[in-house]
């Protein structure tokens, strides 16, 4: 009988000396909607995220890049391609101006110290997906030399069609597979795809199996829960906290952002110190 305490010592000892897994394989970053009904500053803000532990932001003005240096952050994703989601890179008529637009935003990029510029494919109006991957294809050729030669990764995101809430039913790039079949043809380190797992989870499902499998064409993650489009917590569809650890055992390098919105009451910092946790693997 009193070797029992002593088991349990040792154990307890052997317990206490072991170090707990290390944690921060993921860099996170966050987009604007996380702060709804939030005043703070873009400096206070700043100074939250990096208290909680964010790296990044993503789409700052050119302008506010210093404060967010100055507080330990970096810009995670800019914009500067001449994209929206109406007129997109699938407008053949466009691609002139996309071109332009584009040099200009890799350029921005470089200045302010960020690997991604994002470029949206826009609303079909009438197109085929198949004319409209033959067009992202065309204007991404004639971008991705001078992607590759500046190293900034220019990312087309994936959304949903299917929620007319999300006021995106008629982009093209509504399924996972059209993406890749634009950047295998393209077949540039620099031109990838901004996954964004809410829309894609709405769209295609499978998300662990297609990060596992098309990492190496994903440059950056956005993450919401599904289907609310709130909190990444045990109040939606998917198990967020999987989904990281898959993210990470990859060996991943870019940024996972917060796309959510807070739930009706929530404190928007509670809300990020907690979402934040749930992806810190």
């Amino acid at each position: 009988m009193a070797a029992a305490p002593l088991v349990t010592g040792l154990a307890g000892q052997l317990s206490a000396q072991t170090p707990a897994p290390a944690r921060g394989r993921i860099k996170q970053s966050v987009m604007a909607s996380v702060w709804t009904g939030s005043n703070l500053s873009f400096e206070d803000r700043c100074k939250t995220l990096a208290r909680i532990g964010f790296k990044g932001v993503d789409l700052p003005t050119a302008q506010q890049v210093s404060i967010l240096t100055q507080n330990g952050l970096a810009p995670g994703m800019m914009t500067g391609t001449g994209t929206n989601f109406q007129n997109g890179l699938i407008r053949k008529e466009l691609h002139n101006q996309i071109e332009e637009a584009t040099h200009a935003g890799i350029d921005m990029c470089v200045t302010a110290g960020c690997s991604v510029l994002i470029a949206i494919p826009g609303e079909r109006r009438g197109m085929s997906r198949e004319e409209g991957a033959d067009n992202a294809v065309a204007i991404l050729n004639r971008i991705k030399g001078y992607a590759e030669q500046k190293n900034v990764n220019v990312c087309m995101e994936i959304t949903n069609s299917k929620v007319a809430a999300d006021q995106r039913t008629d982009q093209v790039f509504d399924h996972v597979a059209w993406g890749l079949d634009v950047c295998k043809r393209v077949n540039s380190p620099r031109v990838k795809i901004l996954y964004d797992i809410y829309h894609a989870q709405i769209m295609d499902g499978d998300i662990i199996r297609t990060l596992r499998e098309n990492i190496d064409r994903i440059c950056h993650i956005h993450v919401a829960g599904v289907p609310t489009r709130l909190e990444i917590d045990e109040k939606q569809e998917l198990n967020f906290r999987a989904i990281a650890n898959a993210i990470a055992d990859t060996g991943y390098t870019g940024f996972v952002a917060h796309e959510w919105r807070p739930a009706m009451g929530n404190d928007p910092v509670k809300s990020l110190e907690k979402c934040f946790e749930i992806i810190n693997v």
